[in-house]
Parts: C-alpha cells; structure tokens; sequence
C-alpha cells in the first residue's frame, strides 16, 4: 500500500470520531487504532500487515489424473501512456455542463494542452497532457470521483 495513502488514512482517523480503522488490499492489510498514549494522546498506532502466507497443504494422491482448464479473463495490456490524476476530487470532461468537452476520443492533444477538470474543495483545477498523442480512451466518467493516481485518458 502506497505510504501517502497510509498517511491520508492516519490523518483521518486523526481527525475524526473513528476508533478504529482496517483496510486489506491485495498487498497487505492496515489497521489504524486511535488511541491515548502517554506522550501523544491524538496520534493513532498503525498496524501493516503483509499478506497472509498459505497454508502447508499435504498433497492428496487422486486415483485418476484430473485435467481442469480455467480460462483467465481476456484483458488486454495497453502500451500506451496513461495520464493519470494527480489529486482527489471530481472529475468533469468540460468546463460546464453545456461546453463541449475539452478531448474526445480520437483528438489529437499536445503536452500542455488542458484535457479536463478536477474539482477539489471547491476549486477547479485544470489537468493538462502530460504527453503529446491520440486519446485513445477517456477512463473516467464526467461528474464522478477520481482518486489520486487513477488512469484518466490513455494516450498513444
């Protein structure tokens, strides 16, 4: 788990009435209990950790061998470059509801260039390329929350 989430999610717990906070994702679990100790008495304790190890299995002897094919998802991995939110907020494709939208699938975008908007605290903030391209797909839909970090347009 990325350390500025972990230092988000403390500064929350922090500040609210919540005791007690566990979050597992696929590379550990946190756990944030607020607590009073003696020298601090509003810093929570966070608990990291990793994922749990599997259990030793003892092997059983099947008396005919078994074939079984799982086919896994077809997800295709994008070379191309993904331009990414670089805040928390919502997200929206135009300046207002009635403006067209700024990138549209297929528009040709030069570094610089503004692609959308993400409102946070109720500041509009414009996102630019980062990269010259194509927009190949716009991955957020307008109005919704984005998370730090979270693929908005992928550009070839």
């Amino acid at each position: 788990m990325d350390l500025r989430k972990i230092k988000t999610l403390i500064d929350l717990v922090s500040e609210s009435n919540v005791a007690e906070l566990e979050i597992t994702e696929a590379e550990g679990t946190v756990r944030i209990v607020k607590s009073l100790p003696a020298g601090n008495p509003a810093a929570p304790q966070v608990h990291y950790a990793a994922a749990p190890a599997p259990q030793n299995v003892t092997p059983v002897v099947a008396t005919a061998p078994e074939v079984v094919s799982v086919a896994a998802p077809a997800t295709a991995i994008s070379t191309n470059h993904m331009l990414k939110a670089p805040m928390v907020g919502t997200f929206y494709t135009s300046s207002s509801p009635e403006a067209k939208p700024f990138v549209n699938v297929g528009d040709a975008v030069k570094q610089g260039q503004t692609v959308c908007i993400i409102e946070a605290m109720k500041i509009m903030n414009e996102i630019e390329a980062d990269k010259s391209g194509t927009i190949m797909k716009i991955l957020a839909e307008s109005a919704q929350g984005v998370e730090y970090g979270q693929p908005l347009f992928e550009i070839a």
